[in-house]
């Protein structure tokens, strides 16, 4: 995944790991790590010809990893990266069509979501801990205008959960922060009740390899 290291002047995209370059096509290695578990985790949780956006979508493995398990999905990627635009497009040829050319999505602009066809469900990987809470703020406010009732968010990435949180993901915090103060694992009740005032419900809670989640978010009917 692209991230940001400012939200004023100049961004510059960051990685936390080396990505391999194979002319247009980057290739990560923490995808290759999580992509198949994602895919199987995603295919239980959305409906029968699911319209998805990624947002955040880095090299675009996790789109295509999607929707060979999941052959009637439709798959947006997106990202504010050019390059990592471009890595998801190649990977998109291998897709049948069911992947879209990626769009230009940057969640901490508001009115992102303006003059996007509505998708069934919203995903993001492995951001909202590498990029300011204005990200996640970005993410779910956006969210609430293009999902309709019973629509989906659906986050992948380490969270702390109090006294239970793993101890890996309290070192990756304390590291995160060390490198931007404005990063770190976040809390799982601040990112529930950042939802709930978007109108977005708890809707699943999946634990991953590596002591990552799925957690699953439900618009509200009326919200």
């Amino acid at each position: 995944m692209a991230i940001y290291e400012a939200m004023t002047g100049p961004s510059r995209p960051l990685a936390l790991e080396e990505r391999a370059i194979t002319g247009a096509r980057l290739s990560s290695p923490s995808a290759a790590r999580n992509s198949q578990a994602i895919a199987q985790a995603l295919a239980g949780l959305l409906p029968q010809g699911a319209r998805v956006l990624e947002i955040a979508s880095g090299t675009g493995e996790h789109a295509l990893a999607c929707v060979a398990a999941r052959p009637d999905l439709t798959w947006t990627p997106s990202d504010p990266d050019a390059a990592s635009r471009a890595s998801a497009d190649d990977w998109a040829r291998e897709a049948d069509g069911r992947i879209a050319p990626a769009l230009a999505i940057d969640v901490t602009s508001p009115g992102w979501e303006r003059g996007l066809d509505a998708p069934d469900a919203v995903f993001c990987a492995n951001m909202i801990h590498i990029a300011p809470w204005q990200a996640a703020e970005g993410l779910f406010d956006g969210a609430s205008q293009l999902l309709g009732p019973g629509g989906a968010v659906h986050l992948y990435g380490p969270f702390r959960e109090g006294e239970a949180t793993a101890p890996s993901n309290l070192d990756f915090d304390a590291s995160l922060k060390a490198r931007d103060p404005r990063w770190g694992v976040r809390e799982r009740t601040e990112v529930e009740a950042l939802a709930a005032r978007c109108g977005f419900a708890p809707a699943g809670r999946i634990a991953m390899p590596a002591n990552n989640l799925l957690l699953s978010f439900a618009r509200e009917a009326g919200a």
